[in-house]
């Protein structure tokens, strides 16, 4: 099963939650990077056949067996493991982990038949982006701390993604942002933006703009302040850059 990207359009913070920051969103999934999880043979005592050290696949096993579904999934993975091929880049906003997480519970859904309002609120417990991936949603306005998806009629543009070799870290970045950008959000600036196609988006829109979390990258990691990227659109809190596709 593929694990598909995102990307974020535009990504504005409209205020917090306690330890949370709730944001207003465009996710947008990208087919073109994706990884790819299969259920195999169980061969030793590993849950996750992969390279990748990934915990969020453990994590989402956990609060599923914690939400009563233990038995059920001991009994799945008494004979099988997930094998984890990992193409999307760690770090790069581009919500590899969650997807992976998602592509799990779905997987794992195939023997459970859980409804999708139960998926999805296991889902974010596991990660803030899961639900959308769990929702099959090409595209929606994203917001709360994640929990509320709203499809959107998108009109998809092409876009160009390069990811340089960066590695964001989530909680540094957001962290940055409460202790020195919070006090400068523009609530009403996103409400501006769920209305229009991404396309358009990309076009009346500078990368400035668009993304609430560019300049707390943008100090953190002095790498992305090449002039190759500064007019390129920064995706999420990662150091994914895209553009439109001419």
């Amino acid at each position: 099963m593929k694990a598909p990207a995102k990307i974020n359009i535009f990504l504005k913070i409209t205020g917090t939650r306690g330890v949370y920051h709730e944001i207003l969103s465009r996710f947008v999934r990208f087919e073109d990077l994706s990884d790819e999880l299969t259920l195999v043979p169980r061969v030793d005592e590993r849950l996750v056949i992969s390279d990748f050290n990934d915990t969020i696949i453990a994590k989402a096993y956990d609060i599923m067996a914690k939400a009563g579904y233990a038995g059920e999934l001991a009994e799945i993975f008494r004979d099988k493991s997930v094998r984890l091929t990992k193409r999307i880049p760690v770090g790069a906003g581009l919500g590899g982990g969650s997807s992976d997480a998602a592509c799990f519970m779905l997987l794992v859904n195939e023997f459970l038949g859980l409804s999708a309002d139960e998926l999805l609120r296991l889902g974010l417990k596991v990660g803030a982006d899961v639900p959308f991936f769990l929702s099959g949603q090409s595209s929606a306005n994203v917001s709360g701390i994640g929990e509320i998806i709203e499809p959107f009629d998108d009109d998809l543009p092409a876009l160009l993604l390069v990811s340089p070799d960066v590695f964001c870290s989530t909680p540094e970045v957001y962290a940055y942002f409460r202790a020195n950008l919070l006090s400068k959000i523009e609530p009403k600036k996103a409400k501006d933006m769920v209305n229009l196609k991404s396309d358009e988006l990309l076009v009346e829109f500078k990368n400035s703009e668009l993304n609430d979390l560019r300049a707390a990258c943008l100090a953190l990691y002095s790498e992305l302040n090449k002039p190759l990227y500064l007019d390129k659109f920064l995706s999420g809190s990662g150091s994914s850059l895209f553009w439109l596709k001419e």
